[in-house]
């Protein structure tokens, strides 16, 4: 919704508190925790950030157990898992048609052991090698030439194992591509550059840089390349593509973009994305630019890959996209106190990476209160949620020296994320032998246990009266508002008896919007109410934990300010379970 300039701070107020959710965001947060998957070259090459110059053959696991991953992750809790596709370091884990540097050009991708058809195979991938740096398309016409590894296409397994598991799907497709490097400014200039650099001030890339040197960035030359936009149509058809006929009668829609060599080369994938693998729930992008303090810059048009990614699939949910959902500005995985879904933006999200829109940055400890939303340089409003994001390991990339998170280190940052209105995004790296490690496994399933034990019963059910029963189920459009339109008011609960509880879970009706400021919570001691709690908003989810544990047989929640009328749908009383200590198994071991 557009702020205007004759809006006065009453009008946009009332504004936020009629913003509302997208039907996809609504099930998007109602789903909680996500597991993110990040494996790679980098896995390979223990890195966190790679230098797009590694050689294909670097990636060879053993196996990859996708199904065990979808166990790890279902045992966490996660209805939804994130697969990144394509990381900085330019490494593509489908087969692209637009570049060499994918699992197809790696010798894992085939298994001429005893195949009929190995001399064919081997024939057709040494012409793709010395085809591939004026062909990007050259190894993805050499991928079913023979003795093709089954699951080779890492990201398609990694899809159908999520769907045969029940969880929904998403991908990261990384908008910085270090293969994709100019190699003259990357030979001359880049290099030149790290070296003159004292070692300790050098970054994790330019490093890797170094130790791959003098080896050429592996992809096109298209990052930053200074190409003219053109005219172009995606998807750009290559020499064989087998989307000819479908493209040409209309099974397959076409786009007429202009853009320069990179942007195209990024539409291009995206559109491989969601016409091969979709329906894709959330993709996930940064934006990233790591190389503009070098001297290479590439100008991402968010405009024109957001107006595709809305023609091609509208329910999906685009990170630091309009009207999609916010990183919670840490790598901790831990949300505001006051965390708000309808956040201000100083420019039109349709056209720009909307972290960048964020007044104060998506790290601001306040984004959307009443002081952020009356900024003179606030232009629009929206719908933007909090995601936070954190890995199990130290790493977002399995390092064998790393070792994991305790499952009641998981449980807080539970609370901390799903607990005050974000979704909890945790990452679990597999390791090189393709298998996420035991002791990780062990600690994911602890954690998962424990949410599902805590949350399984809410002992303020079963409810006799219409308001309690309304608060106590799971619909979110059921529950209770003051009296008269007012913006504050009480509600009384009556427990079925007298209940020990250390935890207390609200949920607003965020169909309606997110309107509560600040709200309490009293218990009944037999003769007066005690304040057992309180904060300030709660959203889809908030979860206070309680200093000590309460006994009673009433409480009562006061919502002591709101934007407008409040719509309280959830109030929930729970004992902690703790989870249980892993046992150790003599150190971090992969699955054999």
């Amino acid at each position: 919704m557009a702020v205007e300039e004759c809006d006065s701070p009453a009008r946009i107020i009332e504004k936020a508190a009629n913003i509302v959710p997208r039907p996809s965001q609504v099930a998007w947060q109602q789903r909680g925790i996500i597991g993110f998957t990040h494996f790679g070259m980098n896995t390979f090459t223990d890195r966190e950030w790679g230098s797009g110059m590694e050689k294909e053959s670097r990636f060879a696991p053993p196996d990859v157990d996708v199904a065990q991953w979808m166990r790890a992750y279902r045992a966490m809790g996660a209805k939804q898992v994130i697969f990144t596709a394509k990381h900085h370091d330019g490494f593509v884990l489908y087969p692209t048609r637009y570049s060499g540097h994918s699992v197809i050009a790696s010798p894992w991708w085939v298994s001429t052991t005893g195949c009929e058809r190995a001399e064919e195979a081997t024939a057709a991938r040494t012409a793709a090698e010395r085809e591939r740096d004026t062909d990007p398309a050259a190894y993805w016409r050499a991928r079913k030439a023979g003795c093709e590894r089954q699951g080779g296409d890492i990201l398609g397994t990694y899809v159908s194992a999520a769907r045969a598991a029940g969880l929904r799907v998403g991908v990261y497709l990384s908008p910085s591509d270090g293969a994709e490097l100019p190699p003259a400014w990357h030979r001359d200039t880049y290099i030149p550059a790290i070296e003159a650099k004292p070692a300790g001030s050098r970054s994790t890339a330019e490093k890797a840089t170094l130790e791959d040197a003098p080896a050429s960035p592996a992809g096109h030359g298209r990052y930053g390349d200074s190409s003219k936009p053109t005219a172009r149509t995606i998807p750009t058809l290559v020499p064989g593509d087998d989307r000819t006929r479908a493209v040409a009668q209309g099974t397959l829609p076409a786009f007429d973009v202009t853009a320069d060599d990179y942007n195209a080369y990024y539409l291009n994938q995206l559109y491989e994305l969601f016409t091969q693998y979709g329906p894709i729930d959330e993709l996930w992008l940064d934006g990233a630019n790591p190389w503009a303090g070098s001297g290479i810059s590439e100008t991402y048009d968010f405009t024109t890959w957001f107006k595709m990614i809305k023609a091609l699939s509208p329910d999906t949910v685009v990170f630091a996209g309009p009207q999609g959902t916010r990183w919670v500005g840490n790598e901790a995985g831990v949300a505001r106190t006051s965390e708000w879904s309808v956040t201000p933006a100083t420019g039109d999200p349709d056209t720009a990476h909307n972290e960048g829109l964020i007044p104060g940055g998506a790290w601001a400890q306040d984004i959307g209160s009443r002081t952020v939303l009356a900024r003179p340089d606030v232009r629009y409003l929206q719908w933007f949620p909090a995601e936070a994001d954190s890995s199990i390991r130290p790493g977002w990339f399995y390092h064998p020296g790393e070792q994991p998170q305790s499952a009641a280190e998981l449980v807080g940052k539970y609370q901390q994320s799903v607990g005050r209105n974000a979704v909890m995004l945790l990452n679990a790296p597999p390791g090189t032998n393709g298998r996420i490690a035991d002791s990780d496994l062990a600690h994911l399933t602890s954690f998962g246990t424990a949410i599902r034990d805590t949350y399984r019963t809410n002992l303020l059910a079963p409810q006799q009266d219409a308001t309690g029963a309304a608060l106590t189920d799971e619909d979110l459009s059921t529950g209770w508002s003051p009296a008269g339109q007012a913006t504050t008011g009480s509600v009384t609960l009556n427990l079925p008896q007298a209940q020990t509880f250390d935890q207390i879970l609200l949920r607003e009706n965020i169909t309606r919007g997110q309107r509560i400021e600040e709200f309490a919570i009293d218990t009944w001691n037999g003769t007066t109410w005690t304040q057992a709690a309180s904060g300030t908003t709660i959203g889809y989810s908030r979860i206070l934990r309680l200093d000590a544990s309460v006994r009673t047989d009433r409480i009562r929640v006061r919502v002591q300010a709101a934007r407008a009328t409040p719509q309280l749908a959830t109030v929930g009383l729970y004992r902690t379970v703790t989870p249980t200590t892993p046992k150790k198994s003599g150190g971090d071991v992969e699955n054999p």
